[in-house]
């Protein structure tokens, strides 16, 4: 089984590479010198994780972010929310993991993915549910999520059953 972990981190890496790499190849008009640090510390987290050193790789890209906000440079990426972040590596990483993955275990990920889906929405659209409910079905969604980015069936499968257990005492159709 293939870590899908490091995947998905590797896969954050890489979209961070491919949008500082946009940035610095566009012309902008902004400080020349900035901009040139910028590229020379891309080049270095682009050595560092290919030399295996992800958490460098990372702690540059960071630096990068905050050389450009203290630089004023108006254009420069800002650092994506986890939200963002998470959204952005699942995009990067889809196509690597439909190769990494056996066919059976996608699919069963995928219909996992399904069943959440339309019960958390079913759920969100209830009537009468209190704040607790809902932020118990917020916090069992995003752990059902984590299971399913990291490819673990079993895990995502057991807060799908907490999820419709929740819709059963709310009176809705899991």
């Amino acid at each position: 089984m293939p870590d899908v972990y490091k995947i998905m981190l590797d896969a954050e890496l890489s979209k961070a590479f491919d949008v500082w790499s946009g940035y610095l190849n566009a012309r902008t008009g902004e400080d020349p010198q900035v901009r040139a640090r910028l590229r020379s510390t891309l080049q270095s987290a682009r050595v560092a994780a290919a030399e295996g050193d992800p958490a460098s790789a990372r702690a540059l890209v960071a630096e990068m972010y905050d050389d450009a906000r203290e630089a004023g440079l108006p254009w420069a990426p800002v650092p994506p929310g986890p939200c963002a972040a998470d959204r952005q590596a699942r995009d990067y990483v889809k196509d690597e993991l439909r190769q990494v993955l056996p066919v059976h275990l996608r699919e069963d990920l995928d219909s996992i993915a399904i069943y959440l889906s339309v019960t958390g929405r079913r759920l969100q659209t209830a009537p009468g549910l209190d704040a607790a409910a809902h932020q118990d079905i917020l916090y069992i969604s995003a752990r059902a999520g984590m299971a399913l980015d990291l490819a673990h069936p079993t895990a995502a499968r057991r807060e799908l059953e907490r999820l419709k257990a929740i819709a059963r005492r709310c009176g809705v159709e899991p």
